[in-house]
């Protein structure tokens, strides 16, 4: 018995080839399965429960999926829809997939996994002693969970498997581990466990585990025995290397993958090429653990206003780092005069792209630009205190000289207004793991009869 999984690209979003999902699909999987997101790009979609994906584009990717699912007939699965799997974007993604039922005239049954938690159920288990800190973790406190916009659990393969068990042809979940959309299936047919984690890890981000990574389409056969991989594409090909080299991306640990649940270990995995374009592994192992969810929350950390400005003068260009440290200690100086405001209230700094915009002091390279971009960036406690402390420093931004005997400078201003208010900023305040005697207790199911 094999069950084969098609993984259309490693996100939704991201594009993958059409050719190569029609290839897969003419090979008659079992599933479809894509992942909607991570915490790539930063704490902002979590904390404000959005996703950071066009919507046109994801409607057009879920359409080509959909169609693909019809045509297949099988189910289609998507985890952490819209980047960060809060409830809000789970709702999202099912608003899009409704929109294309209408267009396409597809009767569907839909479920939705939602991964979303209320405060109170994590403050619970903080008292009961179930909540466990991963490593970075800040300190939490019932104050402070309190406080979080949006707190989100990993799914895995159980709750996929719960919302697949439904009979549902469309799977959208909340946030799931990146491997738990793949694995589901093949554990629920029996497949061997070590090789569906595995497997699954190997396929999370589609053809990454290939030779051409942006072709996007893989398909993977679990068996009892371990998995083969194969990359959809006609000029993508899967080797020994290609694959083996995909545990160590996003994993601390190149032998072992912890999910609820348990852990890998590819200790003893070994990679053969089949051809050139398949890979067979086998003797992973699967060790079971007591289950837990890894937990993420994000909380409102201020409220920020930027302004951007370009030096040319080769006198400020060779002098940038000098002027920017003489610039700051001026306005913090002036904003404590004039606003009345102490170090505590507001932060103010300045990366200089081109410099050290990316590294700061950790900068070990030096170069000769030929321009400098000065971005200011202002953090408060409000929007309207970061808004007034972005207008105050404006005008020092575009003349501020960085001798007192030279004539003044202009600097240029790339747009106007120079400021821009770019609202709530976020932060990553939660990192982990809850102990849950049943696997669902955490976990939401809602299914739905979706018709044109």
């Amino acid at each position: 018995m094999t069950t084969r999984v098609l993984v259309p690209s490693g996100v939704l979003g991201l594009g993958f080839d059409r050719k190569a999902l029609a290839r897969g699909v003419a090979m008659r999987p079992d599933i479809i399965a894509i992942d909607g997101g991570s915490t790539d790009s930063g704490p902002f979609s979590l904390g404000a429960g959005q996703s950071k994906y066009s919507r046109a584009a994801s409607k057009a990717e879920w359409r080509d999926l959909m169609l693909a699912r019809a045509e297949a007939g099988v189910p289609l699965v998507i985890g952490t829809a819209g980047t960060c799997g809060a409830d809000t974007t789970v709702d999202w993604m099912y608003e899009i997939t409704c929109e294309l039922a209408a267009e396409l005239g597809q009767s569907l049954r839909v479920a939705r996994l939602y991964s979303g938690q209320p405060q109170g159920r994590i403050i619970v288990a903080l008292r009961a002693g179930r909540l466990h800190p991963l490593t970075p973790a800040p300190e939490v406190d019932e104050a402070g969970l309190a406080a979080m916009t949006n707190i989100v659990a990993l799914a895995g393969a159980e709750q996929i498997a719960a919302a697949l068990n439904t009979g549902a042809q469309i799977v959208i979940a909340g946030r799931a581990t990146d491997t738990a959309t793949i694995a589901a299936l093949p554990l629920m047919r029996g497949e061997a466990a070590g090789a569906a984690w595995h497997g699954a890890k190997i396929a999370e981000c589609g053809a990454l585990c290939s030779t051409n990574p942006t072709s996007g389409v893989i398909m993977v056969d679990f068996d009892r025995e371990g998995f083969t991989v194969e990359a959809m594409h006609e000029t993508a090909l899967c080797t020994p290397h290609s694959v083996s080299a995909h545990m160590l991306y996003e994993n601390s640990d190149p032998f072992r993958l912890y999910e609820p649940g348990g852990h890998l270990d590819v200790t003893a995995a070994r990679y053969h090429a089949l051809d050139l374009r398949r890979v067979r592994v086998e003797g992973s192992v699967w060790v079971p653990g007591r289950y837990t969810v890894k937990l993420e929350g994000a909380r409102v950390a201020g409220y920020q206003t930027t302004i951007l400005a370009i030096l040319r003068d080769r006198h400020y260009v060779a002098n940038a780092r000098a002027w920017v440290e003489k610039l700051t200690q001026f306005l913090n100086a002036e904003i404590a005069r004039r606003m009345g405001l102490a170090a505590q209230d507001y932060r103010l700094e300045f990366r200089l792209i081109g410099v050290d915009g990316a590294l700061g002091a950790l900068e070990n390279q030096t170069g000769a630009p030929v321009e400098v971009g000065v971005l200011g960036i202002v953090t408060a406690q409000t929007q309207a205190i970061a808004a007034e402390i972005g207008k105050l420093i404006n005008p020092f931004v575009l003349h501020y000289p960085l001798t007192e005997d030279e004539e003044l400078p202009t600097f240029a201003f790339p747009y106007s207004p120079a400021t821009t208010d770019r609202g709530a900023l976020y932060e990553f305040a939660l990192n982990h793991v809850m102990e849950l005697d049943d696997p669902m207790s955490a976990f939401r199911l809602v299914v739905d009869e979706v018709t044109p």
